[in-house]
């Protein structure tokens, strides 16, 4: 019989709780050690036989993949958000370890992906980027939020920009709140001045892939949403069919049903309507699903072809805001095919984003 152990890592700061279960279950060894390279990866060294781990998604998650995945039979990261079994009874490090060594050994873990390093400077630049750019908006709505408070109408962005700068000072009051002010807008300009400097990052490491030159002929599609869809996806191979892409991205459909069946002549036939749409998928990545639905507004103000089908739906009564979702889908599966199966988009008269 197979030697097999599944293990599990409970991961924190400074410490990592272990367990380490057989093939039946049987818990035969635990751990608490440093989170650090050399004891971790001497532990895994140490043990005999078919090495199945584990550990969940988080702040370490891509640096212990990195580490220890071609030291193990197969490593999962899995989704905290589907371990509903690490929510029963007592909550500590050994009890979490223990659960999450059984789940592994069940086969009931959903699984991260973090399977292509290549795609990994595109990440680490995203990531800033996305950063970046939420930081500017914080900062815009501080700013209005400071004007608010004081009665000044600020609507629009002329608030923001440099050449006005002085005339909206005058209007606050004199001393700490006018240096409040002040401290708002010179930290704007820094934070636009970084988010500049990490777009043309982000832009120059895209280009490196070739892929990305077909997937910005896609109407829509320009230079730095295809950056972020690289590297929110990093390949497009883990997805078997456009459903799943669209499940994942937050524009599957989900459906509800109960008592789909009954019994006519002595077979089971389904009830008509047993099933019903009930929205799109909650579980989903959101900077994914702003990405696409984006998309599909910029194509949708352009000529084109997919202008053409919004424009000829809309005259048939359907509803807008299914259509825009509908040319979001569209999108995402023209990607997908183009990403996979290669060749090019060519649309006469089509623009780019």
């Amino acid at each position: 019989m197979e030697d097999i152990k599944y293990i599990a890592f409970d991961v924190h700061q400074v410490t990592t709780v272990i367990s380490v279960l057989n093939a039946a279950g049987r818990e035969v060894k635990t751990a608490i050690l440093p989170t650090q390279p050399q004891p971790l990866i001497a532990f895994l060294e140490g043990l005999r036989g078919t090495l199945y781990l584990t550990f969940e998604e988080g702040t370490y998650a891509a640096w212990l993949y990195d580490l220890l995945a071609d030291r193990v039979k197969k490593l999962i990261v899995c989704d905290p958000r589907r371990n509903a079994l690490l929510k029963e009874g007592n909550k500590t490090d050994a009890n979490d370890a223990n659960k999450l060594a059984e789940l592994l050994r069940l086969g009931s873990l959903q699984a991260v992906y973090h399977g292509s390093r290549s795609m990994r400077p595109l990440q680490e630049l995203a990531h800033g980027y996305e950063a970046l750019r939420d930081d500017t908006t914080r900062v815009m709505n501080r700013i209005k939020a400071l004007y608010r408070g004081r009665g000044i109408d600020c609507a629009g962005r002329g608030v923001y920009t440099k050449g006005q700068r002085a005339s909206w000072l005058e209007r606050l009051p004199a001393g700490a709140t006018r240096l409040r002010a002040e401290l708002l807008h010179t930290e704007l300009d820094q934070v636009r001045t970084l988010r500049r400097k990490a777009r043309v990052a982000l832009l120059a490491q895209s280009r490196q892939h070739t892929v990305a030159a077909r997937l910005r002929q896609i109407p829509g599609m320009g230079p730095l949403r295809v950056a972020l869809v690289m590297a929110h996806l990093q390949t497009p191979h883990r997805f078997r069919s456009r459903k799943q892409l669209w499940a994942y991205i937050g524009l599957g459909l989900v459906q509800r049903g109960s008592s789909e069946y009954r019994m006519k002549e002595g077979r089971a036939v389904r009830r008509p309507h047993a099933l019903q749409l009930r929205g799109l998928n909650p579980n989903h990545r959101p900077e994914l699903k702003e990405l696409f639905k984006s998309a599909a507004l910029t194509a949708l103000r352009r000529p084109g072809p997919f202008k053409n089908y919004y424009d000829a739906r809309v005259a048939q009564g359907v509803d807008p805001a299914i259509l825009r979702v509908t040319v979001a889908r569209k999108l995402a599966a023209l990607l997908l095919h183009l990403w996979k199966k290669g060749g090019h988009y060519r649309v006469e008269g089509s623009q780019q984003a």
